[in-house]
C-alpha cells in the first residue's frame, strides 16, 4: 500500500488517469450546439447552401468542472484509497508475534487483540508467515498463513498468571528450535518477570524485535485481611504516578441469592505512591455474604481478591452444664474456649433453645451431659441440617449415664462408666501425652507439644465403628476426640474438658489450631505452609484471567503446603480450595506483593498499544462521483431546454433515483430472506467455533447426515447452516451441533439468554468434546475443561449416561452403542424421573416425556458423518470393514438424534410395543 499525504491507496498505478483530466478538459471543452427544429416555409430557400466556416458553442465552464470532478472521484475510488492506513510492515520473512498473556494485559485485551489483528493483516499484505506464541502457555512455534491465527484470534485469552520461570525457560526452548532468522512483536503485559532478559537476547540474536506495550500501570489487590474490626483492603500499582483515586467493590449474594454489589470504598494513591488503603467496616452478617473484593473498571484476575473462612468469623454458640463460679474464672468451663475463640469468632451466650434459632455456625456443649426432650430434638434437626456440635467432657459427662448402654444420637460413640484418671480406680501411673495425629484426621500434620498431657478423660466403650470415628488419641491408643457424621453436619467430642483440670491442652497453642482445623474459629491471617502440613486441598472455583470464577471439574487436589507457598501457574490456578469443613482462598497477589514494571534496553524499540481504525473511501468517492454525473444529466437537459418534455422528465426522475440515498430499512432484506429460508426448510445446524476447519469438518458432516435422512427417513433437510451465536437467530433450528474446541471465546450473556430461551422452547444442543471423552467431561482435557466454562450458564437439568431403555435408541434404529470417529458409549442425556418405572408388558420405562434439551459426548460423529460434495467420506474411520461398520452405526446414531429431536417420545406409546417386541425376539 502506497501512502500520499496520510491516505493509504491500495492501487496507486489508478492515479495516473488523474494525468488525462487536462486532456479531458480540453475535449470536453468545444461542442456542437443542439439543433433546434422549428416549421419555417422559407427555409426551402435556404436548400443546397454551405457555411464557409462551422461556429461551435462552448461548454459552460462550470459544468466540464463538474465532469472532472467525477471522472477524478471515479479514478480515485478505484485506486482503492484509504483514510489512516496500517503503515505496511517494512520486514520480510518469518514474524513471530510474542505475548506475555498473563493477568496484567486482561484489562486492555481487547486493545491487544485488536493489535495482533493489524498485525496479521500486514503480515498477509508482505506474504509473511507467522508464528504465534503465548509466554503463559508456551508451546511449539509454528509459522502459518496470517489467515489462520485471524480465524483463531477469537479463542484466545489471558491467562490468571504471570509468565513463571517454567514457562520462559520453555519459550526459550520453542524459540531456540526455530531454523532461520525471524522478527519478533513482543506484546508486553508492562510488568516484569524472572528470565525476560535472557529471552530477549535470544530473539534479539535471530532478527528484529519490536515491543508493543501500553504505558499506562497496572493495577492490583491484595488479598483482604481483618484488622481491628474492619475489613483491609490494599491496592497497588506497577509505577509511581499522580494522585488517583480508585473505587474497591464488595461483592456478594443478598438474602435472596442474587450477587449483588454489597459495599464499595475509594481507595486513594497519593503522588508517587504505588499502594491505598483501605478500611471497609461492615456487620458480620454482611461481612459473610461477601465472595469477592475487586477494583471496578479493572477486567482481571489481578484486581480480584476472593474471600474465604479468613475473612468469615464464624458464630460460635457457647453452652457449659454449670454456672461458672465467681472469682474461680479459670476453673469455668468456658474461660479458654472464650480466649481461644474470641479473636476469631463471634461469641453467642445463653439458653440452647434461645440460640438455636440464630441458626450459629456451632454449637459447643462444655460438660452438658443431658437435654431436655424440645431440647435435644432442636438440637438433631440443626446437626442433621449441616451444623457442627462440639461437645467436651467433664465430671458431668462423666458421672452420667448418657451413651452407655446404646449410642446416643448427639455423641459420636458410647463411652465406659467411670472414665480413667491419674491415681484413680482407673488410673494410670502418669499423664498420658497425645500421639501424632494419623492420616485422615483433620489434624493430621498439627506438631503435638511435648509439655501437653492429660490426667484425666472420659474412655469410649470398643465398638466395631470406634476405629474410624477416632481423629485424635494418647499415646497408648486410647481415644482423645472423636467425630460422626450426622445428617448434613456432624458431632465431634473431646474426651476432656475444656478448662484445665483433666489436661493441659487448653493451655496450648495446638488448641487453638484443633479448633481452627475443626473449622470452629477463622483466622484473620494467611495460614502458613507449617499450618496446613498433612492436608489435602480440593479446588472448587478458579479463575480465567479477566477474573471470572468458574466450576473446578476434576481438577486434582493440592498438597496444604503448597497451595500456601508455591506460585500460581498452571498446576496451581487461583481460585477457591477446600479442606473439610475449611475454605482457602488462593488469590494472583500476595500480601505486600510488588508489581515491577517492564523496562526495556535503548536498543528495543517501543511502541503503544493502539490501533487506528482503517477508513475506506473508495465507497464514498464512487458514490459521489455516481452523483456529480446525475447531476450532470441534469444540468444537460436543463442547458438543452429539454428538462420539460416527457423525455426530459423520465431522464431527470432517473437521475434523482440515483442521487437519492437507500432507505435504511432495506438493509434487513438479506436476514429477512435467510429467515424465511430457514423456517421453509428443515436445516441441521452447527456453531461457529472459529477454528476454519473444525467449522468446515462439522459443515461436512450435517451434510452427510442430510443426505442419509433425505435416503432412508421421510425427512429431507437442505444444507447445513453455521450460526454465529451472537447475533442468528436459533428458533429456526430443531438440532445444534456444537463441537466443542479449547480456544473458541465464550458467548456474550445476551447469547446465553438466546441459548437457554432455545433449550426452554424444545430445541436440543448436542456437545461434542471430539476427545473421545478421556477424561469424562473432566478438566483433565483441554476440551472437557471447555466444555464446563461453555455449559456453566445453561439451563441444563441433571444428566445421566444414556439408559439402555431410553428413547433415543430406538427411534428409527434399534442401537446400543452410539460410535463416531471414537468408538465409545460415553453419552449423557437429561436424567430419568425419579418415579419412572416400568410398566407392565412394555420392555422400556417411561423415560423422558419431552426431548432432552442436551446431549453431551465425545466421539466426534460430525468427523464420521462428513462427505465431501462428490459424497466420499472425507476422514477415515476405523479399519477395514470394521470401520466402515463403525461409520455405519455413526449414521445410524444421527438418525435416531434427528428423529427424536422431530418426534419426542412417540416410541414409548403402547401401540409400538408389539413391533418392538417382535423386533427384539421376545
Amino acid at each position: 500500500m502506497t501512502v500520499l499525504g496520510g491516505i493509504g491507496f491500495a492501487q496507486p498505478w489508478l492515479l495516473l488517469g488523474l494525468l488525462a483530466l487536462p486532456v479531458l478538459w480540453l475535449l470536453l471543452r468545444a461542442v456542437p450546439p443542439a439543433p433546434v427544429r422549428r416549421r419555417f416555409p422559407g427555409v426551402a430557400l435556404l436548400l443546397g447552401l454551405t457555411d464557409d466556416e462551422t461556429v461551435t458553442d462552448r461548454t459552460p465552464w462550470w459544468l466540464l468542472l463538474l465532469r472532472m470532478l467525477a471522472i477524478a472521484a471515479v479514478i480515485l475510488g478505484l485506486a482503492g484509497p484509504v483514510l489512516n492506513p496500517r503503515q505496511a510492515d517494512t520486514g520480510s520473512g518469518p514474524l513471530l508475534i510474542l505475548l506475555d498473556g498473563g493477568w496484567a494485559g486482561a484489562s486492555r485485551w481487547p486493545q491487544t487483540t485488536a493489535l495482533i489483528g493489524a498485525q496479521l493483516d500486514e503480515a498477509a499484505r508482505a506474504n509473511r508467515p507467522v508464528a504465534l506464541l503465548r509466554l503463559t502457555d508456551p508451546a511449539d512455534a509454528v509459522f502459518q498463513a496470517p489467515d489462520v491465527w485471524q480465524s483463531r484470534l477469537a479463542g484466545l485469552a489471558p491467562a490468571p498468571w504471570p509468565p513463571g520461570p517454567a514457562q520462559v525457560a520453555a519459550a526459550q526452548a520453542a524459540v531456540q528450535a526455530i531454523e532461520g532468522r525471524f522478527d519478533t512483536h513482543w506484546l508486553g503485559d508492562g510488568l516484569d518477570y524472572d528470565g525476560r532478559g535472557d529471552l530477549l537476547a535470544a530473539l534479539q540474536a535471530r532478527g528484529a524485535v519490536t515491543v508493543f506495550q501500553s504505558p499506562g500501570a497496572v493495577l492490583g489487590l491484595e488479598p483482604a485481611g481483618f484488622r481491628d474490626g474492619a475489613v483491609q483492603l490494599t491496592a497497588i500499582r506497577s509505577a509511581p504516578g499522580p494522585a488517583r483515586e480508585v473505587t474497591l467493590t464488595a461483592q456478594g449474594r443478598d438474602p435472596a441469592g442474587h450477587a449483588r454489589v454489597l459495599a464499595t470504598v475509594p481507595a486513594r494513591f497519593d503522588a508517587g505512591a504505588t499502594t491505598a488503603d483501605a478500611a471497609l467496616s461492615l456487620p458480620s452478617e454482611l461481612r459473610a455474604r461477601i465472595t469477592r473484593f475487586e477494583i471496578r473498571g479493572q477486567r482481571s484476575a489481578g484486581a480480584v481478591s476472593l474471600a474465604d473462612d479468613s475473612l468469615r468469623r464464624r458464630e460460635v454458640a457457647l453452652v457449659a452444664g454449670r454456672d461458672d463460679r465467681e472469682g474461680l474464672e479459670l476453673l469455668s468451663p468456658l474461660h479458654y474456649l472464650e480466649q481461644a475463640l474470641a479473636p476469631s469468632a463471634d461469641l453467642l451466650h445463653g439458653a440452647l433453645s434461645d440460640l438455636l434459632p440464630a441458626n450459629p455456625d456451632v454449637v459447643v456443649l462444655a460438660d452438658v451431659a443431658t437435654l431436655s426432650a424440645a431440647e435435644e430434638t432442636a438440637l438433631t434437626d440443626w446437626v442433621d441440617a449441616g451444623g457442627m456440635l462440639l461437645r467436651f467432657a467433664g465430671p458431668r459427662l462423666a458421672a452420667s449415664d448418657v451413651s452407655r448402654t446404646e449410642e446416643h444420637p448427639l455423641m459420636p460413640v458410647r463411652l465406659r462408666a467411670g472414665g480413667r484418671s491419674v491415681g484413680g480406680a482407673m488410673s494410670w501411673g502418669e499423664p498420658k501425652a497425645l500421639a501424632p495425629f494419623p492420616d485422615g484426621s483433620p489434624f493430621h500434620g498439627l506438631s503435638v507439644p511435648a509439655d501437653v498431657a492429660v490426667s484425666a478423660q472420659v474412655v469410649a466403650q470398643p465398638d466395631p465403628t470406634l476405629a474410624d470415628r477416632v481423629i485424635a488419641a494418647l499415646g497408648d491408643g486410647t481415644p482423645l476426640v472423636t467425630r460422626k457424621p450426622l445428617g448434613q453436619g456432624q458431632v465431634v467430642l473431646f474426651h476432656v474438658t475444656a478448662n484445665a483440670e483433666w489436661s493441659s491442652l487448653p493451655l496450648s497453642g495446638l488448641f487453638v489450631e484443633m479448633l481452627e482445623r475443626l473449622a470452629v474459629s477463622s483466622t484473620a491471617k494467611a495460614p502458613e505452609a507449617a499450618d496446613l502440613e498433612g492436608t489435602t486441598w480440593t479446588p472448587l472455583q478458579v479463575m480465567d484471567g479477566f477474573g471470572t470464577l468458574s466450576e473446578a471439574g476434576t481438577l486434582p487436589g493440592i498438597d496444604g503446603p503448597e497451595l500456601a507457598t508455591a506460585p500460581v501457574g498452571p498446576a496451581l490456578r487461583p481460585g477457591l480450595y477446600q479442606s473439610g469443613d475449611r475454605r482457602l482462598a488462593r488469590n494472583v497477589l500476595e500480601p505486600g506483593a510488588v508489581l515491577t514494571p517492564a523496562g526495556w534496553p535503548a536498543t528495543v524499540p517501543v511502541e503503544g498499544t493502539g490501533v487506528e481504525r482503517e477508513t475506506p473511501l473508495g465507497g464514498p468517492l464512487l458514490a459521489l462521483a455516481l452523483g456529480l454525473l446525475a447531476i450532470d444529466v441534469l444540468a444537460v437537459l436543463w442547458l438543452t431546454g429539454r428538462l420539460t418534455g416527457a423525455g426530459g422528465r423520465a431522464a431527470a426522475a432517473l437521475a434523482l433515483v440515483l442521487v437519492l440515498p437507500i432507505p435504511q430499512g432495506q438493509a434487513q432484506t438479506a436476514d429477512d430472506a435467510a429467515a424465511i429460508r430457514a423456517a421453509a426448510e428443515l436445516s441441521l445446524a452447527h456453531v461457529l467455533t472459529g477454528d476454519a476447519r473444525v467449522d468446515d469438518v462439522t459443515w461436512a458432516g450435517l451434510a452427510g447426515l442430510s443426505r442419509i435422512l433425505s435416503y432412508r427417513t421421510s425427512v429431507e433437510p437442505a444444507d447445513p447452516v453455521g450460526v454465529d451465536l451472537e447475533r442468528d437467530e436459533l428458533a429456526f433450528f430443531p438440532l445444534l451441533y456444537w463441537p466443542v474446541t479449547p480456544d473458541q471465546p465464550q458467548p456474550s450473556g445476551e447469547a446465553y439468554a438466546r441459548l437457554n430461551a432455545y433449550l426452554r422452547s424444545g430445541g436440543m444442543i448436542l456437545f461434542d468434546t471430539r476427545d473421545a471423552d478421556i477424561a469424562g467431561f473432566g478438566a483433565a482435557s483441554p476440551n472437557g475443561r471447555k466444555l464446563q466454562q461453555l455449559a456453566a450458564p445453561l439451563d441444563i437439568p441433571p444428566l445421566e449416561p444414556l439408559p439402555a431403555d431410553h428413547v433415543l435408541t430406538r427411534t428409527f434404529y434399534l442401537l446400543q452403542d452410539f460410535p463416531g470417529r471414537h468408538a465409545g458409549r460415553g453419552v449423557w442425556v437429561e436424567a430419568a424421573p425419579p418415579d419412572a418405572e416400568r410398566a407392565e408388558g412394555m420392555p422400556f420405562r417411561n423415560l423422558n416425556d419431552g426431548v432432552t434439551p442436551v446431549v453431551i459426548g465425545g466421539n466426534d460423529w460430525a468427523a464420521a458423518w462428513a462427505v465431501d460434495p462428490a459424497g466420499r467420506s472425507m476422514l477415515p474411520v476405523g479399519r477395514g470393514f470394521a470401520g466402515e461398520r463403525q461409520r455405519e452405526l455413526a449414521y445410524r446414531f444421527g438418525v435416531n438424534l434427528v428423529m427424536h429431536v422431530l418426534t419426542g417420545n412417540y416410541k414409548s406409546d403402547q401401540v409400538h410395543v408389539p413391533a418392538l417386541l417382535d423386533r427384539l425376539g421376545q
